[in-house]
């Protein structure tokens, strides 16, 4: 119909439309104008007498095409091919398979029945873009299941299987024979069965609050989540015509938002993240040797079980071996892939990995630990194994220069805990051969990674700007604030948690260890901040011991301001001469994200990070950024830029240590 993306099928008495717009067969205008079409000719055939909707392919319509978002939508709108399929004479069956998800579940939700395969998923997931649903979503789906229901999906984005959703009436039927069994489905139906003539599902009113409550609470009340509730709500009180027209007003409005277009960017990104170098083929991984086994060795070995390999554990220590065992196969069990932990060798020499095709040390984060491990490691590999390490900051060349094959040398840098977190930096060494980076990026893949390619520096992309982050807000400690002032700004503005309370719990011996190698390599020792040290001398250490940069108690674990801490932050006030001042929520945001990016552009500028774009994954899906600006140098491009270079100014010119101002023309 429309450069051969839909066609008329006859299949005797049924006309059969097929969506052909491969790979996942979006709804693209191109879709809506042949979909418009073949609707056309299946009304004015008479010698058909009911409607397939289906997709070719391996799939029905897997979402709209959002690269159309980012501009006014073109005509015919889907709430117009609906109500084209809602206004013709004969009865329509979707028949689902794949996915129908977003825009392609409401095109079903205008069909007269949906019938599905039984692996077949339908979902409305518009709130991962910043948006929801608006084209009959929220108004349908309460007319097909009750309320809370709707909103459950609505709200999580969640993929419902075929099962499932006929049990909730999102299908009508799960059906072997897709084509043949949708068109005798259509026959039986006898007549127009609209989702819009029926009235909502009566449903608890007390769920949907709690639901409600729920969403909010989960989608930390984000404006797209609350207009979802809305709509919802008008579903159910409103006649049909007057919610569906607010539900498309409220999605029209969202849809040009800056939350959604940032949402969008994440999208688009995280999608082209990990191919690798071109061109170059990656070498076969077939069993894989990971050296200790303390938390990062057991979450790294959990994930490699998860994405199918066979791993070899090293530790010299027996009972920690044991242990490790035990944490693995309950990670494992937790994931629902139990039977993994079989493919688990634990190994009490070092010589039980000579064999593996990859080799990942996670010992101790100290040079001279890790590169003796290499040596020794290069002495016992066989010719071609890859060898990687899981350093977080420490640099990879020299790393590299322990071992005679320098070229086989990777940085694997997960990110604790390694089983859970999706991102992983791989640090390209300078002798790092292509084809050890094209396999260090499958593995990536295989284990189902966010990947992202990383030059050699202090920190490489990640720690390189959490460390300034951190750095900055000690220096508003400095000028007067509290670290509980710092940690509700930054919540404030979106972080799941501020600098402090996330020091407190991954530890502060570990940011002192590093400081201090810090200090031994550049003699800087009297430019730091003196609290983390006290703090750790004090045996203060975070979480773990019970208190840290605050207090903690209780269970669940609970942390409050500590009296001692502000005594200690006074006492390093007067030691450097400096009056304090109130600093205000917006000061703060301001300095910390001027602190994030001056030291992104700075890694652009260093070639440690190719795009903007890479710096804004390893933010997000490292370190908590918050999504919903799409990641620091997507924020900073959105500012005015006389504002935020006076902040860059402010942050370069009251460094602790000596910096220099990023060049915002990186941001492009």
């Amino acid at each position: 119909m429309t450069d051969g993306l839909v066609r008329l099928e006859r299949d005797g008495r049924v006309g059969v439309i097929v969506i052909d717009n491969p790979p996942i067969n979006a709804g693209s205008t191109g879709v809506r104008i042949g979909l418009m079409a073949a609707i056309a000719a299946l009304t004015a055939d008479p010698e058909l007498d009911a409607g397939v909707l289906i997709g070719a392919g391996s799939t029905f319509i897997a979402g709209s095409d959002l690269r159309e978002f980012s501009a006014p939508l073109v005509d015919p709108q889907t709430p117009v091919v609906i109500a084209a399929l809602e206004d013709c004479p004969k009865p329509i069956v979707a028949a689902i398979h794949g996915a129908a998800l977003g825009g392609g579940y409401e095109i079903t939700l205008g069909c007269d029945a949906r019938v599905a395969v039984a692996d077949a998923v339908v979902g409305l997931p518009e709130i991962t873009y910043g948006i929801m649903p608006g084209a009959g979503g929220t108004v349908k789906l309460p007319r097909l299941t009750d309320a809370a229901t709707a909103l459950e999906i609505i709200t999580s984005c969640r993929r419902v299987k075929a099962p499932e959703a006929q049990a909730l009436g999102m299908i009508d039927a799960v059906v072997t024979d897709l084509r043949a069994d949708a068109a005798a489905y259509a026959l039986k139906l006898g007549g127009k069965r609209r989702v819009r003539d029926l009235p909502p599902k009566p449903g608890d009113a007390d769920a949907f609050e709690r639901m409600a409550e729920s969403a909010l609470k989960k989608g930390r009340g984000r404006p797209h989540v609350q207009e979802a509730i809305a709509a919802v709500r008008r579903a159910l009180v409103e006649p049909f015509g007057q919610a569906l027209a607010s539900e498309r007003e409220v999605f029209q409005r969202l849809r040009v938002s800056d939350e959604s277009a940032a949402l969008r960017h994440i999208f688009f990104t995280e999608r082209a993240a990990g191919r690798g170098p071109k061109g170059v083929e990656a070498l076969s991984v077939g069993s894989v040797g990971v050296i200790g086994a303390g938390t990062m060795g057991v979450g790294i070995v959990t994930a490699f079980l998860a994405g199918g390999y066979p791993v070899v554990l090293f530790d010299a220590n027996a009972q920690a071996l044991e242990a490790a065992q035990a944490r693995i196969a309950e990670n494992l069990a937790r994931g629902g892939k139990a039977d993994a932990a079989s493919r688990l060798t634990p190994a009490g020499t070092l010589e039980a990995v000579a064999d593996c095709d990859l080799i990942v040390e996670a010992v101790f984060e100290e040079m001279a630990v890790k590169t003796a491990l290499m040596a020794s490691l290069d002495a016992i590999a066989k010719p071609g194994a890859v060898l990687a390490s899981n350093t977080s900051y420490l640099d990879l060349d020299e790393i590299a220069a322990a071992t005679n094959r320098p070229e086989m040398v990777v940085g694997l840098h997960f990110f604790a805990p390694a089983h859970v977190m999706k991102l992983l930096e791989i640090v390209r060494g300078a002798k790092t051969a292509p084809q050890v980076l094209a396999t260090a990026f499958a593995v990536g893949r295989k284990l189902g990674k966010i990947s992202v390619e990383a030059g050699v520096c202090e920190g490489f992309i990640g720690n390189r700007m959490y460390h300034a982050y951190r750095v900055q807000s000690e220096a508003m400690l400095l000028d007067g604030a509290s670290p509980q002032e710092v940690d509700a700004a930054i919540e404030a503005f979106g972080f799941a948690m501020g600098p402090f309370a996330a020091w407190d719990m991954s530890g502060l011996d570990i940011a002192w260890a590093n400081r201090r190698r810090k200090q031994a390599l550049d003699g800087a020792a009297g430019h730091d901040f003196p609290v983390l040290e006290w703090l750790n001398g004090e045996g203060r250490l975070g979480q773990k011991t019970g208190s840290g940069w605050y207090a903690y108690a209780g269970e669940p674990l609970r942390r409050a301001p500590d009296a001692h801490v502000a005594q200690l932050i006074e006492r390093a006030r007067r030691e450097r001469g400096i009056a304090p001042r109130p600093l205000m929520r917006d000061e703060i945001q301001a300095r910390a994200l001027g602190a994030i990016v001056n030291e992104a552009l700075l890694i652009l500028e260093d070639g440690v990070a190719a795009q903007a774009s890479d710096i804004d994954l390893v933010l997000l899906n490292g370190y908590g950024f918050p999504r919903h600006v799409g990641g620091p140098l997507h924020w900073a491009a959105r500012q005015d830029p006389a504002e935020l270079g006076r902040i860059l100014d402010q942050v370069v010119s009251g460094a602790v240590r000596p910096t220099r101002r990023g060049d915002l023309k990186r941001l492009g």
